[in-house]
């Protein structure tokens, strides 16, 4: 009789596991948060492996299957320059301060170019992974900020060539170069801050992708990449007898004070100037903080419109 009900035993099927209630299973859910918020830096950790990835993903993009590879780091600052210096410092005369024109304009052109193509790429980023987006939740204001990262590369590239032509010319840095981090720090504030806004008006506004061309050439002349901050006039007499200092209000842009300091610290063509960068320190923080809160508030809207 045993034998038989082993036999038995060994012929059925064995039992399935216990089935776990649905109501048992953990499940994540994801809710859109009320009010606005800036950006939540605890999630941006948590995802820090696709913010690495996609900063070097960037990086391989811009050089991959390219014949002069890096090389276009050194190329687009420089023969930009080379073009300047002679339209504006052979032909026009522009006042260098003291320096020889390609220094002058070769130290505005490094931070310069860093700031143009991060706020290009930054704008065109939400554009650019569409697909991604609708797809699979992270955080997006990655894409954005990713863009910024990646052209630190390139700016330090242009930095090291930078260093080279002032050792070529016998100039050297002062106790300025101290402030550099700081500099480089406001100069990645003000294109994050910017591509924040431009790349969530972008991807529901195609027309924006369209007009970055023509709004970056706009900026490059309203800093002081190809001239010198003293060329704007420093009192103006408005009817009434009021009296306002135009540099101020020109400093309103944070990349006058980067470039003034960049220039001052590598070239000592003027004093630090450190009014242009407090202004431009508390404008670069505006527009970090409106360009964050605009970003947190048309996010719900990017996978419906991309």
């Amino acid at each position: 009789m045993s034998s038989t009900m082993e036999t038995l035993e060994e012929a059925l099927p064995a039992a399935a596991p216990p089935v776990t209630p649905v109501s048992d299973v953990p499940v994540l859910v994801i809710e859109r948060r009320s009010g606005l918020r800036l950006i939540d830096f605890r999630e941006l950790y948590a995802y820090r492996d696709l913010f690495q990835f996609l900063t070097w993903r960037m990086i391989k993009v811009r050089y991959a299957q390219s014949a002069i590879g890096i090389g276009w780091a050194i190329i687009q600052p420089l023969f930009t320059t080379l073009v300047f210096t002679v339209v504006f410092g052979r032909f026009a005369k522009v006042d260098s301060e003291g320096q020889p024109y390609l220094l002058f304009s070769f130290a505005a052109m490094v931070p310069w170019t860093y700031f143009a193509n991060s706020l290009t790429e930054g704008t065109n980023s939400l554009v650019q992974s569409a697909d991604m987006i609708s797809k699979v939740y992270f955080p997006r204001v990655i894409l954005p900020l990713s863009a910024v990262a990646a052209k630190l590369l390139d700016f330090a590239i242009a930095f090291l060539l930078l260093l080279g032509l002032m050792l070529w010319q016998g100039v050297l840095p002062n106790l300025g170069v101290l402030l550099l981090p700081v500099l480089v720090l406001l100069m990645m504030a003000t294109a994050a801050g910017l591509g924040m806004w431009l790349t969530a008006l972008a991807i529901q506004y195609r027309d924006v992708k369209h007009a970055m061309t023509f709004l970056v050439q706009l900026l490059m002349y309203a800093a002081p990449v190809v001239y010198a901050t003293s060329a704007v006039p420093d009192r103006w007499e408005l009817p009434g007898g009021l009296v306002i200092n135009p540099q101020w209000l020109y400093a309103l842009n944070p990349m006058v004070g980067v470039i003034e300091g960049f220039r001052s610290a590598l070239l000592g063509t003027r004093p630090m100037p450190w009014e242009f960068l407090a202004i431009g320190t508390v404008s670069a923080a505006v527009i970090f903080v409106s360009g964050a809160l605009y970003f947190r508030a048309k996010e719900r809207l990017f996978a419906d419109v991309a």
